[in-house]
């Protein structure tokens, strides 16, 4: 029997009694299938198997692990390494499995492993609950909430990870295991910040919040303004209560209604805050902002789910991301970062962001393997362009903003906002007894690093 014909065989198994959709490179539809959010990653899977249920989601990694081929899993989509894909393997697509369910009297909501934060923030926008999630509203929940999960809401309500009450994965071996505090706790440790390395998460559980209104404010400056609308926003949050976020944002000006016609298309200043409550209250702590010289500002209170569109980027544009954690950040850090602005390629779709962290971020569960959360301050470098002739220059930009904020950096780091940089990342942004301790939940659940498409962790030695 020839592989050609072990794999045909092994494919009509796995489409007897699959209730999900099967892509090969010969179907119809299979180049949309296998699309990713960074347009820079263009691989071929052997097979999408587009999963409606955790036993779809068995069967096909049973089917590749009988033809020994690679497994990425997909959610969102959203990884900038593209690892929710596999050149010549298969993808466990898991967007058909979006369904969200809201408990309004338990306060929780159960979460296909496939949803986006789109699917999540409006099944609880009706019931005035929230609970934090990406900044995009096409982020996957799941490997959003299994990498740690950092929004506007983390420093009134927690990481993402803080809010995982309970998840269903399917294990390398196909069985379908429950996580929480009583069943199988090594397991939900180190899935609240180990992300997806331990198997494929099919449901999750999240707590919510009651969120009865939120507010956002966003201050244009002109680039030369920067470094003090910086200041002054690294002040305010200094003793801002836990309700106020937002973060600054070196960004090229939109063709919006409130950016003067002669900033769209150069480079701007924005300072965005946003306030888990009124407009009224949201005025009483961004006076400070507000009261400097400005090109433009838009104040105002409006659904939770509608803050997460703001900063949406369209799939299909080139990608590169990285971040520094900084332990402080004094005048000569603010400098450092708005200098750095300068090399940003404009016009472009590219952010050079500044995110507070502190709040419920900081006071939050010291245990599990999110060694970030006690860094007070994150750069966050977000290249993104259309013309590939700009690689270079845009990944360079990238390298340099990171070098910029390097003096005053802690060496942790948020995995999902950077892609593939090294092991010594992966195991810094744990810390080492973490991952000692997350390699031997490795070794338990998946052995053989089945799963390995991530920012990986390998199974502790026996």
């Amino acid at each position: 029997m020839t592989p050609r014909t072990l794999f045909d065989s092994s494919l009509a198994h796995l489409r007897d009694g699959f209730s999900g959709a099967i892509h090969t490179p010969e179907d119809e539809g299979y180049d949309e299938a296998r699309a990713v959010f960074n347009g820079m990653i263009d691989r071929r899977p052997a097979l999408i198997a587009q999963c409606a249920s955790a036993e779809d989601v068995a069967s096909a990694l049973r089917c590749a692990r009988s033809e020994e081929l690679e497994i990425a899993v997909r959610g969102g989509g959203h990884s900038v390494a593209g690892m929710a894909s596999s050149e010549g393997g298969l993808v466990v697509d898991l967007r058909l499995m979006h369904e969200v369910g809201v408990d309004r009297e338990a306060g929780t909501a159960r979460v296909g492993g496939g949803a986006v934060m789109s699917h999540l923030d409006r099944a609880t926008q009706p019931f005035a609950l929230a609970t934090t999630g990406g900044r995009a509203s096409t982020t996957g929940v799941g490997g959003f909430t299994l990498g740690g999960g950092s929004g506007w809401l983390e420093r009134k309500f927690g990481l993402a990870c803080d809010n995982l009450l309970a998840a269903e994965v399917v294990t390398a071996d196909g069985t379908t295991v429950r996580a929480s505090d009583k069943e199988n706790p090594d397991l939900f440790w180190a899935l609240r910040g180990g992300g997806g390395n331990f198997g494929v998460a099919t449901s999750l559980t999240l707590r919510l919040h009651d969120l009865p209104a939120m507010s956002m404010a966003l201050i244009v400056f002109r680039p030369e303004d920067g470094p003090e609308a910086v200041t002054a926003f690294r002040d305010l949050m200094a003793t801002a209560p836990d309700e106020a976020g937002g973060g600054c944002l070196y960004l090229t000006g939109p063709p919006e209604d409130f950016v003067p016609p002669q900033l769209v298309g150069k480079p701007v200043c924005g300072v965005l805050v946003t306030w888990a409550g009124t407009e009224t209250g949201l005025r009483e702590v961004a006076a400070p902002l507000l009261a400097l010289p400005h090109e433009a500002e838009v104040v105002a209170e409006l659904p939770y789910a509608d803050l997460q569109c703001m900063l949406d980027d369209p799939p299909g544009r080139r990608n590169y991301w990285s971040a520094e954690y900084l332990g402080g950040f004094p005048d000569e850090a603010v400098a450092a970062f708005c200098a750095t602005a300068g090399a940003m390629p404009v016009p472009s779709g590219s952010q050079h962001i500044l995110f507070p962290l502190g709040g419920a971020v900081a006071s939050g569960p010291a245990d599990l393997p999110v060694r970030w959360r006690s860094s007070p301050w994150v750069v966050h470098p977000f290249g993104i362009w259309d013309d590939p002739a700009d690689d270079a220059r845009a990944r360079n930009w990238v390298h340099e903003a990171r070098a910029g904020v390097g003096p005053w950096a802690d060496d942790a780091v948020y995995l999902n906002f950077i892609g593939q940089e090294g092991h010594e990342r992966v195991v810094a942004a744990f810390g080492e007894e973490n991952y000692a301790r997350l390699a031997g939940v490795k070794r338990r659940y998946d052995p053989d690093n089945v799963f390995r498409l991530n920012h990986n962790i390998e199974p502790a030695a026996a």
